[in-house]
């Protein structure tokens, strides 16, 4: 194991990160081919996983008692979720999904296998160890993010309000990086990390989100 947590972060989240060059659906995106229909499903799928991510991430805060540093980085994740929810309207409404269409959508499995699983893992995952698991996904969401906003606006005209939601996810987090580093070095104190566990959830995690792009891309 490594000595730090600066190391052991260095160390599982490119090894457990979603591989972004095996990604179908977003370079579809990036250059002006997703269709419009697609586009309006992505956001009907996030109207699902925002809240549900949300409070999959206060569970993991409530649960880590013993844990501050980790309740204080899911605490931190669970604002953050709000905030993007905030910015998500302008993006449904840039691709015609009204408030009915919200209502009565039903969402695909592909698209919602991360946010069940992120919820087993709020029920049942050891905090620390489930920092160390999401954490290794949040480079490449970002990334992901990034490209869609690129996309979004060079090929289908969406204004930077359509765009925030992305640009949201994609902006850099120092502060979130310090609080994952603080809780998973309080962890390794602590005798509670359990590294074989750490890589069956991030890879499971892994193999999820690269479902919800695949789900989407088979619609194209």
């Amino acid at each position: 194991m490594p000595a730090t947590a600066a190391e052991m972060l260095k160390k599982t989240r490119p090894e457990l990160a979603p591989d972004p060059n095996v990604n179908p659906w977003v370079p579809l995106v990036a250059g002006g081919r997703a269709s419009p229909g697609t586009l309006a499903v992505l956001a009907l799928e996030q109207h699902r996983v925002i809240p549900a991510d949300r409070r999959a991430f206060l569970h993991l805060a409530q649960r880590a008692t013993e844990e501050p540093a980790a309740a204080g980085f899911f605490t931190a994740l669970a604002e953050g979720e709000e905030l993007a929810a905030a910015r998500l309207g302008a993006f449904a409404e840039a691709c015609a999904v009204d408030e009915e269409r919200m209502r009565t959508y039903e969402p695909l499995p592909g698209c919602q296998a991360y946010p069940a699983y992120l919820s087993w893992l709020a029920l049942n995952a050891a905090p620390t160890d489930a920092v160390l698991a999401v954490t290794a996904n949040f480079a490449t969401w970002g990334t992901y993010c990034a490209s869609i906003a690129q996309g979004l606006r060079t090929h289908y005209g969406f204004t930077d309000e359509a765009c925030a939601f992305f640009d949201f996810f994609a902006a850099p987090a120092p502060a979130l990086d310090r609080q994952a580093t603080a809780a998973v070095e309080a962890g390794l104190h602590a005798g509670r990390l359990d590294e074989k566990r750490v890589y069956a959830y991030g890879r499971l995690l892994q193999a999820y989100e690269q479902m919800f792009w695949t789900s989407l891309s088979a619609l194209a």
